[in-house]
């Protein structure tokens, strides 16, 4: 009996096409096939592997767990095969884009200010950065790196750390020469105190008063989605704001900002992670050799 030969790279594109594009037709487009061609393809990839992929619907396209995993092994291995082949034409330089998604503090503060050092020394690299605090599933957003902040729940997905920052508490000087300086905790029930409008790890500001920590919540009359929001905000004089140190050092040694209750500090830090898909398998180049720059220039403290 003739061997069937199978082009299993081939099915791995079509695949990842049909999820990253989101349906057959615009992967058959894609991929100069007929999406009839596209669904029979996926059909006998699923019969081989003995697995669904997709869930159907007249709607949209929906990965099954077994999808998501065959995805997630996919696109690595088509990246490697991308990488392997650029290594042998061009000196193993990283080349391509690299997906980032991170909080508007740290792209601001940190990673701008060393952008122009990675993309002189990878010139084969660009770079697609979104802005959000909100924490995105990295499948589904095509993400290759997030910057996050905060406790690292337990998952798939890799963590390098790039350190941690303390969390002060500021208002800008026009804001307390309106509403007065707060010294202690019950002085807080007076102000504005400004929070984000999303669940956090600790919601609230920790403070340490006569031997005893509080959490004192965050319930001013103004909320917003990301830090650099925050800060705005303060620096407006519309609120008290408890902010990462990094994003506030310039503004307060600038009297932009005042540090306010510095005296009940309860000594919190928060700590960021670079994080990735994938439990130590091989990256791709581009990828690596971001996670490599950061953790040697995006630290903060």
């Amino acid at each position: 009996m003739a061997r069937i030969e199978i082009n299993r790279s081939g099915e791995m594109d079509v695949f990842v096409r049909v999820v990253e594009l989101g349906g057959f037709s615009p992967a058959a487009r894609a991929a100069r096939m007929t999406p009839s061609a596209v669904s029979k393809l996926i059909a006998r990839l699923e019969s081989r592997l003995g697995a669904r992929l997709l869930n159907r619907s007249t709607r949209q396209l929906q990965l099954t767990p077994e999808g998501c995993a065959f995805y997630e092994r996919a696109t690595r291995l088509l990246a490697d095969l991308e990488d392997a082949e650029r290594a042998a034409s061009a000196g193993e330089q990283p080349v391509g884009r690299v997906r980032v998604n991170t909080s508007a503090s740290y792209a601001n503060h940190i990673l701008a200010p060393v952008l122009p050092a990675f993309l002189s020394r990878h010139p084969g690299v660009t770079l697609d950065i979104v802005q959000t605090d909100a924490v995105v599933d990295l499948l589904a957003e095509r993400t290759d790196v997030a910057i996050r902040a905060g406790p690292l729940k337990n998952s798939s997905l890799v963590a390098r750390k790039l350190g941690e920052t303390a969390l002060m508490i500021v208002a800008a000087p026009s804001y307390l020469d309106r509403c007065g300086e707060p010294h202690s905790i019950a002085d807080l029930e007076r102000h504005n105190r400004l929070g984000f409008g999303y669940a956090r790890a600790v919601d609230g500001w920790p403070l340490s008063e006569n031997g005893a920590t509080a959490i004192v919540p965050a319930t001013g009359r103004v909320q917003a989605s990301d830090g650099e929001g925050l800060r705005h905000l303060a620096l407006s004089g519309v609120g008290i704001a408890r902010l990462a140190a990094f994003t506030v050092r310039d503004d307060i040694a600038a009297g932009r900002l005042v540090p306010v209750l510095a005296h009940l500090d309860a000594g919190e830090k928060e700590a960021f992670h670079a994080i990735h898909i994938g439990q130590g398998g091989p990256l791709p180049s581009r990828i690596r050799a971001l996670l490599d720059f950061l953790a040697e220039n995006g630290r903060v403290c």
